[in-house]
């Protein structure tokens, strides 16, 4: 039995529940984790996990373990890396799931930097607005906006986004030029609605102005749940848009999206780096961590309200 590979199968089935499931994200057959845990388990004479048929429960036992054997994974990742120069270097396969407009606007453009700055990290990128489950699906990290409300997860704050109010000259001629919030709750007016993730309904968004807040819903005829959708339906003409200032400026310079309401102004849009906490932190994600923060700085600032 290879110990470190018992210990690294039994940390994964504890982090995923399953057998099935570990055995996915480590690129094994299920029968070699069965068999992997179960030698650690007659090496320790201790019954690490508790199996039905439905799903494996950590033992107290098992537990205590568990938190020792991710000290000693990481201990192992930072001696593996500080042999020499050479392999310190950031390396390896690092999976992450960032927000559509962000992947096509911002990261994907930057990434020929990024990898002549550490041309030994592979990255495998999901581009989607969903929910993603890092556990399950093996994913490093996630980038998301909004507030994180997953308290499972630990998270890095690396930037707010600008918020703003836009339309494009085709919906403006037909409905209207609106000159306050208010004015989209009137039934001739449209929002695009946003299915966010997390609760799958459009939300309520509240704009300030002079120390007076107005907060609209608004009505709709689409509602899409990814980014680069929503803008696409706005730029179609099918109602207002509510996004971040940086998906929007090409086109406002362009002509294509008008810039409403530019007295009041909307709550900033936090954005994290998500990652499981019960992950080492490797070097591969450190580094893209804080790229990812560097570049946040560059292109969207962080911002503060001014009510």
């Amino acid at each position: 039995m290879d110990r470190f590979d018992a210990m690294q199968a039994f940390a994964r089935v504890v982090e995923t529940g399953s057998f099935t499931k570990a055995a996915d994200t480590l690129h094994m057959s299920r029968t070699s984790v069965t068999q992997l845990v179960q030698q650690l388990e007659a090496r320790l004479r201790v019954r690490l996990l508790n199996r039905t048929t439905r799903k494996v429960n950590v033992t107290a036992d098992g537990a205590a373990y568990y938190e020792r054997v991710l000290r000693l994974l990481a201990d192992m990742d930072d001696a593996e890396t500080s042999l020499s120069s050479a392999s310190a270097v950031a390396r390896g396969t690092l999976r992450v799931d960032v927000p559509s407009p962000f992947a096509s606007m911002i990261l994907v453009p930057a990434l020929p930097a990024f990898h002549a700055k550490y041309p030994n990290i592979q990255l495998h990128l999901g581009v989607s607005d969903r929910v993603v489950d890092l556990i399950d699906e093996n994913v490093d990290c996630v980038i998301r906006g909004g507030d994180l409300n997953d308290l499972s997860l630990a998270a890095r704050h690396v930037g707010s986004l600008q918020m703003g109010v836009y339309a494009a000259p085709a919906y403006l001629a037909q409905a209207g030029l609106p000159t306050r919030p208010q004015e989209l709750e009137d039934a001739h007016h449209r929002i695009v609605g946003f299915l966010w993730s997390r609760t799958r309904s459009v939300l309520a968004r509240t704009m300030h102005r002079d120390g007076y807040s107005v907060t609209v819903q608004g009505r709709y005829a689409l509602a899409v749940d990814d980014g680069n959708a929503y803008l696409a339906a706005g730029l179609a003409g099918m109602g207002v848009l509510w996004m971040p200032s940086y998906m929007a400026k090409a086109h406002v310079e362009r002509g294509d999206l008008i810039h409403l309401f530019q007295d009041w102004v909307l709550e900033p849009m936090p954005i994290y780096l998500a990652f499981p906490p019960n992950r080492h932190v490797s070097t591969k994600l450190r580094v893209f961590m804080d790229w990812i923060a560097e570049l946040m700085a560059l292109h969207v600032p962080v911002t503060t309200l001014k009510r």
